[in-house]
C-alpha cells in the first residue's frame, strides 16, 4: 500500500495544501487538493474518494474534479463515499446546482460523473485490494476516520479531523497499526481553541496515543495550521518520541 500526500495542512496558503491523500493512484482520502496537485492523467485514475467529513477544506476538490472529467473523460465515474450525514451534506451544500452544478445527475441521472455512496460506520467496505472501515471520531460536525487494510495485512488508520475520543480507540483495540496518521491542528497554548473546534494539540495527541493498544509502529502528524507551524513543531519535539514525524506535501509513504 503506497500513500502519496497531496495536502496535509489545516489551512490553505502557498506551499500548504488542504487535506488529501492518494493511495495506489486510484483511491483518494479526502479531496482538499486532488485537482491542484494532480495533473489531468492522474485525476483520470481516481475511482473512489473516501471523505472524512464535509468541511470545505476536505471536499473542495470534488466539484473541480467533476468539471475536469466532463471536459475530456465524460464516461469516467467517481464514487464519493462516506457516512450518510456527510453524503447528505455534500449533496445539499456543494453539488446543489446553486453553489456548483449537480454532477450527481450530469450528464444523465443514470450515467453521472459523481456517484454518492453511503457507508455504514464500523462495517468494512472492500475496494480492490484494500478494505476501508469508517470509524466515528470527535469533531465539530459528523466525521469519521478510516481504518485501511491491504491483502498483506498492512494497516493504516487516518483520524481525519478529531478532538479527544475514547470510542474510536476502543473500536481499534487489539488491532496492530503499522501507520497512524493523526491530526495536531494547534499548539499547546491554544488547547481551549482546539477543544472547542474538535481538534488536537501535541499534548492532547500524546494523551490519545496512550489509549491505543497495541501502540502504532509509526505516527505521522497532519493538519497543522501553517501560521502556527513553528510552535507546533516545538511542542512535538518536546514529546521526545522517536517514531513520530510531521507529514509533508508531496511525500510518499509505503505502509
Amino acid at each position: 500500500m503506497k500513500l502519496k500526500v497531496l495536502g496535509c495542512s489545516g489551512a490553505e496558503l502557498p506551499g500548504h495544501n488542504p487535506t488529501s491523500f492518494l493511495i495506489d493512484q486510484r483511491v483518494a482520502i479526502d479531496a482538499g487538493s486532488i485537482t491542484s496537485m494532480l495533473n489531468e492523467k492522474s485525476q483520470w485514475k481516481i475511482e473512489q474518494i473516501f471523505i472524512t467529513h464535509a468541511h470545505l477544506d476536505h471536499i473542495k476538490g470534488i466539484p473541480f474534479l467533476a468539471d475536469n472529467l466532463i471536459m475530456k473523460k465524460p464516461n469516467h465515474k467517481v464514487d464519493v463515499l462516506s457516512i450518510k450525514s456527510v453524503i447528505q451534506a455534500i449533496k445539499e451544500n456543494l453539488l446543489n446546482t446553486s453553489l456548483w452544478p449537480d454532477f450527481t445527475v450530469i450528464p444523465h441521472p443514470n450515467n453521472a460523473i459523481i456517484r454518492l455512496a453511503p457507508l455504514k460506520e464500523g462495517i468494512p467496505f472492500v475496494s480492490g485490494q484494500l478494505t476501508f472501515t469508517a470509524l466515528k471520531v470527535n469533531h465539530s460536525v459528523p466525521a469519521v476516520g478510516y481504518l485501511i487494510e491491504d491483502t498483506a495485512g498492512r494497516t493504516l488508520f487516518f483520524t481525519g479531523d478529531t478532538g479527544p475520543t475514547d470510542r474510536t480507540w476502543e473500536m481499534l483495540h487489539g488491532r496492530r497499526l503499522n501507520v497512524l496518521i493523526i491530526e495536531v491542528s494547534f499548539p499547546n497554548s491554544m488547547k481551549e481553541m482546539a477543544l472547542i473546534t474538535g481538534h488536537l494539540t501535541s499534548e492532547l495527541m500524546s494523551i490519545e496515543l496512550k489509549k491505543i493498544s497495541p501502540p502504532p509502529e509509526r505516527i505521522y502528524i497532519t493538519h497543522p495550521k501553517p501560521q502556527l507551524l513553528p510552535k507546533i513543531k516545538k511542542d512535538l519535539a518536546g514529546l521526545k518520541m522517536k517514531n513520530i514525524w510531521m507529514l509533508k506535501e508531496g511525500q510518499s509513504i509505503t505502509i
